[in-house]
């Protein structure tokens, strides 16, 4: 069809079209997107306005920064810490469709994610670029504009989130904000930085490289670093590296790191551009002959410009000390991690990390705007002051905080409340509530039984796993680092431990037997007993009896010093809620296998226990006296959907192929949803990009299961289960006194197990 228009004198005027909703979030990074989900998913009408093509923000292709929480790496000690709910939800199926890591792929687990759920309206490539406000302290409707289909927007709505990272929407809003370092009086911070270290965090941009077949010639651009020697640190550069593990290319952070943007951005393609012409053509490196450059980042990955502040704010002493809040609704663990001001030009140290002795609770309070009654500020702005910042500001916690955002919204709509008195006491509870059935993992939260009707009926297995033995089937470990077996230990009980040993010599081994000083911590910094092992040359067991006992029953540590050709025997089973760690330390995030702290930081010093990354880490053959009777059908029942003090779990037995679960009621109950809570293993760190895994599906995962009612009518099945949690929505009201669920069994060395069971 001809379309004819005639000159006109007057300025045209672009397509208006107005929307209106119960939820305006604006930035769709990972926490824009955890917000706008969340909130559909508990019946809100949302608008996700994202000024890119893509979801996903620093973690999109655009950028391809992994994302990362708590787990760090798996560098630290917090055990089974990867972030739960809607997070969990996107890396599980992100490792499911891109154990490789494919940036691009990941692009697509978000999109999606998002227009899957019909309750959200989805504007891409889309600008915020005025707001209004009904009143000085409330927002009434942005304005944006999409460059592709040349259409203004004009949204109204009840509530409003910023997580545009720089925090346009709250600024431009009138919010209050800072930004920098506080001074240490201000919140009392020791490790609060001088003008010289710290004050900011700055950008960077990273490359892609690829072997093309063929030799490659380099002709640097103009706009290259001609004289590698401006960076101090240009011995690190390696040309094996790629992407975010040259996340140390930074620059900015002297700059405004909003206004300068662009110069900041040129500056690093300069530096990016001068480092691969350094490693091709320096003559410096082998085997680079046949590498090309295919892919520079476009924009930079931002770390740090505004935080707004919320009705509280989180600070070092916060994150050091794990201050417990009757408002958490999240988690944080990654190190207070901060970075030399030059960045790149520094001469100092890339980054200084020192890590807390375990998670730490983030308050709903530091999530909701002091100043504008109806915005959140989610993401990088949250409310924290710079040195908390260096922690909270990682993308798995900031989207950790923000489903806890979008699902307090959901509730604000519900009750016509505003998000300052969710903290009633009536309205946190039923967030927490809410957060807790959904895995949320907020610590010591669990879910409550007056929410599962499952807590008032008798459960009962087949088999429930009483863990005297774990096989001596495995290859041998030497002692080159100091070893320990996590196992869940009883209070007051006297454990004693065969082992079986090869050693090349005669040597003296410490056992000892650790534990953690805070209940619910995994940094063994109790020892409560130690006994000298007397190890022959050759191959022998040896029994290891402990006088001392546990005052609490707690996660122990039966930790072996470090003997060089002294060997344990391993095992080839694996069993939820169990694993080996090792008194050594990863590279990416600590320095050494002990976290020294500067004298007078206000930051603890202790040993890392780490364990090895999948599909390594095998548990330590032995045998056990007395059992290990940890692994109840009961504790499906408990509330905790992972590891935490203890396994939680129901494990079955190992040679129970076909383990059953029954819940049965002294009368018939009307039932419309099963939640099912699977092991998908907390502890390991699921990068979303560039570190590649070495499994699609977790093997602790059961993948088929039948659920039957009292009648034996099949209510569900699953063949291919890879999810952490199942939803199974009956077609109508369920009336029965039976569910009964039958597993398969499907691995040879690792049981059938389930954290928790919800009905409602």
């Amino acid at each position: 069809m001809l379309l004819k228009e005639n000159f006109q004198g007057n300025v045209r005027k672009m397509k208006i079209e107005n929307l209106s909703c119960d939820f305006t979030v604006v930035g769709g990074g990972l926490a824009g997107t955890c917000a706008a989900v969340s909130a559909a998913r508990e019946g809100a009408k949302v608008v996700l306005i994202q000024d890119r093509p893509v979801l996903g923000g620093n973690a999109s292709s655009e950028v391809r920064l992994w994302a990362l929480g708590a787990t760090s790496h798996q560098g630290n000690n917090n055990r089974y810490a990867r972030e739960g709910g809607l997070i969990d939800e996107i890396m599980v199926e992100n490792l499911r469709r891109n154990p490789e890591g494919n940036p691009v792929l990941f692009d697509m687990v978000l999109i999606d994610k998002v227009r899957a759920e019909k309750n959200i309206t989805l504007l891409l490539n889309t600008v915020m670029t005025g707001v209004c406000k009904s009143y000085a302290d409330t927002v009434s409707s942005v304005e944006a504009f999409n460059s592709q289909n040349q259409t203004v927007y004009r949204i109204s709505s009840k509530l409003f989130c910023d997580a545009s990272g720089d925090g346009v929407l709250a600024f431009m809003a009138g919010a209050s904000y800072r930004m920098g370092a506080e001074d240490s009086s201000e919140f009392g911070e020791k490790y609060a930085p001088d003008d010289e270290y710290g004050q900011m965090l700055g950008h960077s941009i990273f490359f892609y490289s690829k072997n093309a077949g063929k030799p490659v010639e380099f002709k640097a651009p103009d706009i290259a670093l001609k004289d590698i020697t401006e960076i101090p640190r240009y011995t690190l550069i390696d040309s094996s590296d790629q992407g975010c593990r040259f996340w140390w290319l930074e620059y900015g952070a002297t700059l405004d790191t909003i206004y300068d943007n662009e110069t900041i951005k040129f500056e690093l393609w300069k530096i990016v551009y001068g480092v691969w012409d350094y490693i091709k053509n320096s003559g410096k490196f082998q085997d680079v002959e046949n590498l090309t450059l295919e892919w520079v980042g476009l924009i930079p990955g931002k770390r740090e410009s505004r935080r707004f502040n919320g009705l509280y704010m989180l600070n070092q002493n916060d994150i050091v000390s794990q201050r417990r809040f009757d408002d958490a609704v999240a988690f944080g663990g990654w190190a207070i991690d901060l970075h030399p001001a030059e960045g790149v030009y520094s001469s100092e140290p890339p980054c200084t990390q020192y890590h807390s002795k375990g998670i730490y609770s983030i308050p709903y309070r530091c999530l909701v705007s002091r100043d504008l009654k109806n915005l959140f500020i989610a993401g990088r702005i949250m409310s924290v002051s710079h040195v908390a910042f260096g922690s909270t500001r990682v993308m798995m916690t900031l989207g950790h905080c923000s489903q806890a955002v979008g699902a307090a919204a959901a509730l604000c709509v519900r009750h016509g409340v505003l998000p300052a008195d969710i903290l009633d006491g009536k309205y946190m509870t039923e967030l927490q509530d809410i957060l807790a059935l959904n895995g949320q993992s907020i610590p010591f939260y669990p879910i409550r039984p007056e929410i599962n009707k499952a807590s008032a009926a008798h459960v009962s297995a087949t088999t429930s796993l009483e863990l005297g033995c774990l096989p001596f089937d495995g290859g041998w470990r030497e002692l080159e680092f100091s070893t320990a077996q996590m196992l869940p230990l009883k209070a007051g009980l006297q454990y004693s431990f065969i082992f079986e040993i090869r050693s090349d010599r005669d040597a003296d081994v410490e056992v000892s037997l650790r534990k953690s000083s805070r209940l619910g911590n995994y940094t063994p910094d109790e020892t409560v007993d130690t006994v000298l092992l007397h190890v022959k040359r050759g191959t022998d067991r040896y029994e290891v009896k402990f006088d001392k006992v546990l005052d609490a029953a707690q996660y122990a540590f039966i930790a072996f010093s470090q003997a060089d050709g002294v060997c344990l025997r391993e095992s080839r089973a694996r069993v939820t809620g169990i694993m080996t760690v090792y008194n050594r330390y990863n590279k990416a995030v600590a320095k050494s296998a002990e976290q020294k702290a500067p004298e007078n930081s206000g930051i603890d010093s202790f040993e890392f226990w780490i364990p090895e990354r999948r599909p390594g880490g095998a548990n330590i053959a032995m045998e056990i006296a007395p059992s290990l009777d940890v692994f109840d059908c009961t504790d499906v029942l408990n509330g905790y959907v992972r590891p935490f003090v203890r396994p939680n779990a129901w494990v079955a037995e190992f040679d129970d192929r076909k383990p059953v679960l029954t819940l049965e009621w002294n009368e018939p109950e009307t039932l419309h949803e099963l939640i099912l809570y699977f092991d998908t293993d907390y502890d390991h760190s699921m990068e979303c990009v560039q570190m590649g895994h070495p499994e699609n599906v977790i093997p602790f995962c059961v993948n088929r299961y039948r659920v039957t009612d009292g009648e034996g009518r099949l209510l569900h099945e699953a063949a291919e289960n890879y999810r952490t949690i199942n939803r199974i929505c009956f077609p109508g009201p369920l009336t029965t006194k039976v569910i009964r669920i039958e597993f398969e069994k499907g691995h040879e060395d690792i049981p059938v197990s389930l954290f928790q069971i919800v009905v409602r």
